[in-house]
């Protein structure tokens, strides 16, 4: 159990007591994937996330991974083709968590794509990003667009690109390259804050001195390295290191939101990437019999922690949901469920949100910390490299080492160890009666976790006389393989419920609780503040706060 929430103690002793070679601060996508490239190197490397992993940006974005398209607009070719490279890689290494999908990009009279325009962008996008080749684009004229999507507004369409994106879920992939690093040696933990930095007689940073959220115990963890890679809050983590940091450049947090709707309100067939009035691009696709639609992207001046779908966001994109999809008539009242986020990027003057490159930096202050910055969940892996390479170089030259080459291009995440994603769900859902399953629970099973698909299988098993099998193996793994330590962690980034099945958080909280209530110990006072902690988190979701 090296990533279990029962084992925390275990966890937070081993880290009390160790000295590491690297110590991440922050536990979204870009310390995950520098926890899992240290690890596979041989690094001894402990994580700590002041929250739940993935409750950022890394659980809060547009859920694609994808090459960034639009960057051809702005000449960013090698960025375009590292992304395009990578999207492919995180595909190969996490099949369960990434979803090929066809994308639609409509061309419109007088809109900012052009016919020849988007041929050529979509033809570079094929060559740098080396799409295989049943996944080239493809150009439609106006009738073949409508009959692959009637939905879009006829009036001035041309044409249109079509194109494979990669679809992902971003807090569960998070959670499977976490999972992963712990696998290879890391020692990862959520809900610990780092408080303060630690120095050496050299004024160099040796460490932090940091709170377990939980229990507020205090610890001290030693390193000979530290990564700041706490995406919004790298600034606050810069601004309590003693050293005067050089680097004069900040964040600038963009805000997106994402709006939920039932597929029956809005059945659209693709994926669509489509622009709004005002020249801002936004995305709508279809995913698990719902239709979600995002993102606004505005500059934002508030907590990171909780930025929120207001009403003029919502109004918003429903009004360009109305525009480009004129035979869709959506209001307020049939938005299921809605998130925001924010973005890390790296401020240049003059430029709007959605014009702010969104390539990573790595800056280095005068006591020893790496900071990296910026970024898209799609490169993660490239970043966490470059950020290990930079801490590798730091620790030769303190005499430490040596240390293998990075090697997680080929490196499987948890979960994805197979060999074809439909033969393991037809595999399951043929095994599923005999654990007291549905064939559809047993799809859904092996589709959301792959490989470790035989661990919930097992859980349900042993649910007993549980009036929900599929809930009590869900909630026990994420108990014990995936560090869940309240309900919100569950119905959030484990299942993503609160977005894509809003529902079954009403129906099923309760019972939930009680689960997670008896394996972890809690009081029925704790049972009502996780209870409350979740309703408020649903009541944003659905627009009701």
């Amino acid at each position: 159990m090296i990533f279990s929430s029962v084992s925390r103690e275990h966890i937070l002793g081993e880290m009390a007591s160790r000295t590491y070679d690297l110590l991440i601060i922050g536990g979204g996508i870009t310390g995950a994937g520098i926890a899992l490239d240290a690890a596979v190197r041989g690094i001894r490397t402990a994580l700590i996330e002041m929250n739940d992993f993935a409750s950022g940006t890394s659980g809060r974005s547009t859920k694609l991974v994808h090459g960034g398209l639009r960057y051809l607009q702005n000449g960013e070719i090698k960025e375009v083709a590292e992304l395009g490279k990578e999207r492919a890689i995180v595909y190969q290494n996490g099949p369960h968590v990434t979803t090929p999908i066809w994308m639609l990009l409509p061309i419109h009279k007088g809109g900012p794509f052009g016919k020849w325009s988007t041929k050529a962008g979509l033809t570079l996008y094929d060559i740098l990003a080396r799409v295989q080749k049943e996944e080239r684009k493809k150009m439609l004229t106006a009738r073949e667009a409508l009959a692959e999507e009637p939905l879009l507004k006829e009036d001035g369409l041309l044409g249109a690109g079509k194109y494979v994106e990669y679809r992902t879920d971003d807090a569960r992939l998070t959670i499977e390259v976490m999972k992963t690093s712990a696998q290879k040696g890391a020692d990862v933990i959520n809900y610990v804050k780092m408080e303060s930095f630690i120095y050496n007689h050299e004024n160099k940073i040796s460490g932090v001195r940091a709170k377990d959220q939980l229990n507020n115990r205090i610890l001290d963890i030693k390193a000979k390295t530290v990564i700041n890679a706490s995406g919004p809050w790298v600034d606050d983590v810069r601004s309590i290191d003693r050293a005067i940091d050089q680097n004069k450049k900040q964040l600038k947090l963009s805000k997106g939101i994402h709006l939920v709707f039932d597929q029956l309100k809005f059945p659209l067939r693709h994926a669509v990437y489509f622009d709004a009035p005002d020249g801002r691009l936004i995305f709508a696709i279809p995913r698990d019999n719902k239709t979600y639609v995002g993102t606004t992207d505005t500059f934002y001046n508030g907590d990171p922690a909780i930025p929120k779908a207001g009403e003029e966001d919502r109004g918003y994109l429903l009004s360009c949901i109305r525009h480009f999809f004129p035979e869709i008539k959506l209001t307020m009242e049939d938005i299921e469920s809605s998130w925001a986020g924010v973005r890390p990027l790296i401020s240049e003057e003059g430029k709007s949100a959605s014009e702010i490159s969104r390539k990573d930096e790595i800056w280095e202050s005068a006591s020893g910390l790496i900071t990296i910055a910026g970024g898209k969940l799609t490169g993660y892996r490239k970043m966490a490299e470059r950020a290990v390479n930079i801490a590798v170089k730091r620790l030769k030259a303190l005499g430490h080492g040596p240390y293998g080459p990075g090697s997680t291009k080929t490196c499987t995440l948890s979960g994805g160890d197979m060999n074809d994603l439909d033969q393991l769900i037809t595999h399951y859902e043929q095994k599923s009666g005999a654990f007291g399953l549905s064939q559809q629970e047993g799809r859904y099973i092996a589709s959301k976790y792959g490989s470790n698909a035989g661990v919930l299988f097992n859980w349900a098993l042993e649910a007993g006389s549980a009036s929900d099998r599929l809930l009590y193996a869900e909630v026990m793994y994420a108990l014990y393989d995936e560090m869940a330590v309240s309900p919100s962690d569950f119905f959030i980034r484990r299942t993503g419920d609160l977005y894509f099945n809003i529902q079954r958080v009403y129906t099923s909280k309760d019972l939930a609780i009680k689960w997670m209530g008896q394996a972890l110990g809690w009081s029925e006072e704790e049972k009502r503040a996780y209870d409350a902690e979740l309703i408020k988190y649903v009541n944003e979701a659905a627009g009701k706060a």
